[in-house]
């Protein structure tokens, strides 16, 4: 073979180029735990050999590290990951087993903000206002929702309708007293206490 016939081959085996929505999001997803681990102190050059890319390759597609920062906030902020989660829940499986899924889906959501916002809060960074063009109350509202779709299949069973549930589960889940004394509650812990309340044995 020809040297032109080998370029010719070479050029023909090629991956095609990756599109700038998904290069942002593979950038975006490597970044985010640089974030949680360095804030705002990570460069964009540890970010670009995290991902295996040049640095200018960042720059293609984010104006400047501010940006990319506050890309990063609101995917961690997304309730899109966990939505997809508590879809993923197979609603076969007894009510204390999908809730328990469910608290430990929601748990990691909480701890991906968490990790992300106090790092950044520690290094100056700022709240990007909105997620995903999504404000919290909607975010709030689409997580809920999900829920009571796990709850659907025992609504007779319920005392009150799985959309009044859900809320008072998921208030629950992110207001979770941390005691120096008690280790947290596992989630199936956490379920136990949710459904059964606080005496043993369900007594009244």
């Amino acid at each position: 073979m020809t040297a032109p016939e080998e370029n010719q081959t070479t050029t023909r085996r090629r991956a095609p180029s990756m599109s700038p929505e998904r290069r942002r999001e593979m950038i975006i997803q490597t970044a985010i735990p640089l974030i949680a681990e360095y804030g705002a102190a990570v460069t964009t050059a540890k970010i670009a050999r995290a991902a295996g890319i040049g640095e200018g390759t960042i720059f293609r597609v984010f104006a400047d590290k501010g940006e990319l920062l506050q890309a990063c906030v609101a995917e961690a902020l997304s309730p899109e990951h966990a939505v997809r989660e508590l879809d993923a829940i197979d609603l076969s499986q007894p009510l204390p087993d999908r809730l328990a899924e469910a608290a430990e889906a929601l748990q990691a959501h909480m701890s991906r903000m968490g990790a992300i916002i106090g790092s950044l809060g520690h290094h100056g960074g700022k709240h990007p206002g909105t997620v995903r063009g999504a404000g919290r109350d909607e975010s709030t509202t689409r997580i809920r929702a999900a829920l009571a779709e796990l709850l659907e299949p025992d609504r007779s069973a319920l005392r009150r309708s799985p959309e009044q549930i859900a809320a008072l589960f998921f208030g629950l889940l992110f207001t979770q007293p941390r005691t120096q004394d008690e280790p947290d509650l596992t989630p199936q812990e956490l379920v136990e206490v949710f459904l059964h309340g606080a005496l043993p044995g369900g007594a009244k």
